[in-house]
């Protein structure tokens, strides 16, 4: 009878599994979703932008999420990785997407491991305000920075990007660069899943509960958290790129507080430690604001009726739109064989 209970609540346990069924879903919609749309390049554009601001979010969620890093600059080691490849377009007259994307990672991976080493790795503990103060600090001056740099077109940003290249085959607006944004953003997610499972991933789960039981078993866990920054730091580079790409302009403003603030906004409203959350968070916001500024009565307005939905959100439901649907066994994870007792 014993085994039988143990099985029976084992299945139970499975049962309760709805992020799969989540992840599966938001699959087949992206999918479908330029067949739906069909003409309306418009849409497809916007369709677009959202699978690539998604990665933002995700670098997002990889630093707060995952291992507790309140960052409030992911958009500088975006906009930098823009900046970059625009360049290396410009200059050099190279866009290969099998150099400039591979480029655009290692740009993020080191800017962010730079920054990482600085806020995290000194000799004294940081505390989560002086990392957010830090990090936003960063992107702010970063920011000021290229806006009154000519050499990068300064205010007004760099524009003409080239396009994209794969072969002798060029990306432009459309379909075909949707697919390719979805296929990125399916390598980077995966990718992400790969690492919350793995034994580094385990490492994080207990940071996040209780840094400093974990840090009297002799982990070193600031150095854990600048390994995790530098890697979400590739991943926002990469959006970065595809972003400059899509576009063909990358400016001040996509390196700013802004855009990193919004990149918060997008995890908090789908729901943080989910990676499906901030993609759900990241559609929502922008098909909200889409809607809301095509709206003739309210176009003066639609920011502050946009800022009062996410802040509902933040307040009422503060695990996210996921919260709703998901367990907090699963949305944190759970480690290990459960015995008889355990719920």
């Amino acid at each position: 009878m014993t085994a039988v209970a143990g099985l029976l609540a084992r299945r139970r346990g499975r049962a309760l599994r709805v992020l799969p069924l989540i992840e599966i879903g938001m699959l087949l919609v992206a999918l479908v979703t330029p067949f739906v749309l069909g003409e309306r390049t418009a849409l497809v554009t916007l369709a677009t932008n959202v699978l690539i601001l998604s990665m933002l979010a995700i670098s997002f969620d990889l630093c707060w999420g995952m291992s507790g890093i309140m960052s409030f600059g992911q958009a500088l080691f975006f906009g930098v990785a823009g900046y970059v490849i625009a360049l290396v377009g410009r200059d050099l007259e190279f866009s290969h997407i099998w150099g400039t994307l591979p480029l655009a990672a290692v740009t993020g991976f080191l800017l962010a491991g730079l920054l990482g080493a600085f806020l995290l790795l000194g000799r004294r503990t940081p505390t989560v305000i002086f990392v957010a103060l830090g990090t936003l600090t960063g992107s702010y001056a970063a920011e000021r920075l290229v806006s009154g740099w000519q050499y990068v077109g300064a205010g007004n940003g760099l524009s003409s990007v080239k396009l994209l290249q794969a072969g002798s085959y060029e990306f432009v607006e459309g379909v075909e660069f949707y697919f390719l944004a979805l296929g990125v953003l399916l390598l980077v997610y995966i990718a992400a899943r790969i690492l919350k499972g793995s034994q580094l991933g385990l490492v994080l789960a207990g940071m996040r509960q209780n840094e400093e039981r974990l840090a009297f078993f002799g982990y070193r866990v600031q150095l854990f958290k600048a390994l995790v920054f530098a890697q979400a730091g590739a991943v926002a580079g990469i959006a970065g790129a595809l972003y400059s790409y899509h576009q063909g302009f990358i400016g001040p403003g996509n390196m700013g507080p802004g855009l990193s603030t919004t990149a918060v906004l997008y995890c908090l409203f789908g729901g943080t430690g989910t990676l499906i959350g901030p993609v759900i968070g990241t559609a929502a916001v922008e098909v909200i604001t889409y809607l809301l500024a095509d709206i003739d009565a309210i176009k003066r307005i639609w920011p502050i009726l946009l800022g009062l939905v996410l802040l509902a959100v933040v307040m009422f439901q503060p695990k996210g739109i996921l919260g709703i649907f998901v367990s907090d066994r699963e949305r944190i994870g759970s480690y290990g064989v459960r015995t008889e007792g355990q719920e």
